[in-house]
């Protein structure tokens, strides 16, 4: 090759080189800054959003009002209601007590509920199903109480009416039905085994070492103060829609945590650097269940808590997205590119749309590289 030749490929080779350098983290945070400064207003409900990768802080902002009546404004430090991102803090004290030989994911529910009206359910469905939306059990709750009755109803009555269902909708393990009771019913087991609250045991368990000193979970009314707010905005203007106006909102074991952004970005990194869970457990929880006898056409994509993106994906992704009266949220981990990204709301938001919207930036900019 001539020395003009290898002049030229090592000119080549450095601009494809600088092609691929992530682009400056001000341009990125810019970049994110336009589409959530674009989706909240100021005078309004809104979100906090807090983007990191390794130990950089890539982007952390809140939008719009905590409460309206005070009008205090939504930080990266307010704390929202989780929705269902609270799912997987039951599932890690459930995985916690199966390493610690307490329980077995294969245990049966009849082990802790002797009251099934028809005992064979009890029987066939196990731990492993009811963390993986595949126990087949009906939500029947609507049928038995009341929206009344169910503004105020805690754990245990809302799962009281799953235990009167005569049959299953199928077969345990193969398929996949969303399932709030089914958290309702792993919360209880947690307060069976440990002999306390099982809001108790979170606490102690995950927040503690976590270092999320702030987040709270629902106890009947509690929290009532130190929290924000949610709503939904009608013709007439914003009402509100959380605790005493959104039924099953007291049922906390599928959507009770409390917890700002910056405490679950604390959350995900304690659970990678080992603090909560077992590696092999964390790995464990973090790869697609599958089963033998699946039936659904859709591939299983869900872990034990976690949703996950299918093997083959151009992104491992790691999440799950909550929504509980005018509350919803996002929680999205990329542990091979070191990223987490979460988002929290006072009010209805298309969270999937808006991941993608993030996930894009960060790839134009090349930092999912």
């Amino acid at each position: 090759m001539t020395r003009t030749n290898w002049f030229w490929l090592i000119c080549t080779m450095a601009i494809l080189g600088s092609a691929c350098q992530p682009a400056p983290a001000d341009r990125v945070a810019n970049e994110l800054a336009t589409i959530f400064s674009g989706e909240f207003s100021r005078i309004e409900p809104g979100g906090a959003v807090f983007i990191t990768k390794g130990d950089q802080t890539i982007f952390a902002s809140g939008y719009g009002l905590a409460d309206r009546v005070t009008k205090e404004p939504i930080t990266t430090q307010t704390l929202f209601n989780t929705g269902s991102i609270s799912k997987t803090f039951v599932s890690n004290v459930i995985l916690q007590l199966a390493d610690e030989g307490k329980l077995s994911l294969l245990d049966s529910l009849s082990k802790y509920f002797s009251d099934f009206k028809n005992p064979d359910i009890a029987n066939r469905v196990r731990i492993h199903h009811l963390l993986t939306h595949t126990s087949g059990l009906p939500d029947n709750r609507r049928d038995l109480l009341s929206e009344e009755f169910l503004l105020t109803a805690k754990d245990e009555e809302n799962f009281a009416p799953i235990k009167q269902n005569d049959s299953l909708l199928f077969e345990p393990g193969s398929r996949y039905e969303y399932s709030n009771p089914a958290f309702n019913a792993l919360a209880l087991i947690i307060e069976k085994i440990e002999g306390r609250k099982w809001q108790q045991v979170v606490a102690e368990r995950i927040f503690q070492p976590a270092g999320m000193r702030t987040s709270v979970i629902t106890d009947g009314p509690f929290p009532d103060k130190g929290v924000s707010h949610a709503y939904v905005q009608e013709k007439d203007g914003w009402k509100e829609l959380d605790y005493g106006e959104e039924p099953t909102f007291a049922a906390s074991g599928n959507g009770g945590v409390w917890s700002s952004v910056e405490e679950l970005v604390q959350y995900e990194k304690a659970l990678r650097q080992g603090v909560l869970l077992k590696k092999e457990t964390l790995a464990r929880s973090r790869t697609i269940t599958t089963y033998d006898h699946w039936q659904s056409a859709e591939p299983p994509f869900i872990g034990l808590g976690w949703f996950l993106s299918q093997p083959g994906d151009s992104l491992h992704i790691v999440s799950h997205t909550g929504s509980q009266g005018g509350f919803a949220s996002d929680f999205v981990s990329l542990p091979e590119k070191d990223i987490v990204y979460v988002l929290l709301c006072n009010k209805p938001e298309p969270v999937l749309a808006l991941r993608a919207k993030v996930l894009a930036v960060l790839e134009k900019n090349n930092w999912l590289e």
